[in-house]
């Protein structure tokens, strides 16, 4: 009953297994009942927060795989990964634990849907490519259209030639509706920019998720206390996170 109450519904809990019990004259533990999952191979873990994907979404993925399957490694090489994100000052998004199965992390049942930017303290604006970690900025008013072209002005192409990018680079970012702008879209044509088409709610598809989390994690082990020191932690953490680490995560 426990395996099967807990495959049926991931999010179940012990107390709820152990009160599910008691009302069919069975007196348990929740010691028992992790042990007897654990001997089913399932273990508490925390839920994986995932794009919320409508059938559309899960199309265009879909596509975007089946057209990339087969690209060279050096094809990713030259690809400069952006993004936008949110890093709070104190405090964790609420988790919720699943009972799985060691790597079914990512199965729908096992997963938290979620919209971007959950809430957070500032907003920072980065890139990266194989070759290391591009700039990074913070965005200290809301971003539209102007804003976000002039930090493409001001920041793509330095972090470009910094990164030492190979002639004909791709420049990602996602379909926000700055980025996907009229004015936005002319403006990348007329720089000459190479842009890669994205599939919208797609975050977990961009390597670049994995420096915000790597980023984050640097910047609450140090544990700022105000604002001002938010900021400049994660400048400095940035700063350290090593090429090596880029092309880890890009290919």
């Amino acid at each position: 009953m426990i395996t099967r109450t807990v495959s049926k519904n991931p999010r179940t809990t012990q107390g709820d297994l152990v009160n599910d019990l008691q009302r069919a004259g069975t007196k348990v533990t929740k010691a028992t009942i992790s042990n007897t999952l654990r001997r089913q191979g399932l273990k508490s873990c925390s839920a994986r927060r995932v794009p919320l994907l409508k059938p559309v979404h899960v199309q265009a993925r879909l596509k975007f795989a089946r057209e990339h399957l087969d690209d060279p490694e050096e094809d990713w090489e030259n690809v400069i990964w952006s993004d936008e994100t949110k890093i709070e000052l104190f405090g964790k998004n609420s988790t919720r634990r699943v009972w799985r199965r060691k790597n079914a992390e990512l199965h729908p049942k096992n997963t938290i849907p979620t919209v971007k930017h959950g809430g957070g303290n500032i907003m920072l604006w980065r890139c990266f490519s194989a070759k290391g970690p591009g700039r990074l900025i913070r965005v200290k008013e809301r971003m539209n259209g102007a804003m976000y072209r002039e930090i493409l002005s001001d920041n793509l192409l330095p972090s470009a030639r910094a990164l030492k990018m190979k002639r004909g680079w791709v420049f990602q970012h996602d379909n926000d509706p700055k980025h996907t702008a009229r004015a936005t879209k002319e403006w990348l044509r007329k720089k000459h920019f190479k842009v890669l088409e994205w599939p919208s709610q797609s975050p977990d598809l961009n390597p670049i998720e994995n420096l915000w989390r790597e980023l984050k994690v640097r910047v609450a082990q140090r544990q700022p206390q105000n604002i001002t020191a938010l900021e400049e932690i994660c400048m400095e953490e940035w700063a350290k996170i090593p090429a090596t680490f880029s092309l880890k995560v890009s290919i």
